[in-house]
């Protein structure tokens, strides 16, 4: 086998750098299409689509997911697939809620 690539990224470390950032995300890594990026909001979500496709691995929190016309509860360790385009944001989540996001495939999403 050649070289491989090994990354590490637990919860705690991902939010402590997103919380010396002063943001609500934080890309933490990228090879190829793929992005991982912590996300943590305040009080509200304001995304807006993306362009590519997306999963969301909860981290901590409960609260209600929008994926276009489907509403959903969520807690930790739940995995949310968004298509590229679509709109879809987190509501209701409480105060601890943050998120992993993974980013990856073509602009406008990859085939069914």
């Amino acid at each position: 086998m050649g070289d491989e690539l090994v990354m590490k990224i637990n919860p705690e470390e991902a939010l402590q750098k997103l919380t010396n950032q002063s943001s609500q995300f934080l890309k933490l890594f990228e090879h190829g299409t793929l992005s991982l990026e912590i996300y943590k909001p305040e009080k509200f979500d304001l995304q807006q689509p993306h362009s590519r496709d997306e999963v969301y691995v909860v981290v901590s929190g409960t609260g209600e997911f929008i994926n276009g016309n489907n509403k959903t509860t969520f807690a930790p360790g739940d995995f949310l697939f968004v298509p590229a385009g679509v709109n879809h944001r987190f509501e209701n989540f409480t105060e601890d809620f943050s998120t992993w996001v993974i980013f990856y495939g073509p602009e406008g999403g990859e085939a069914n």
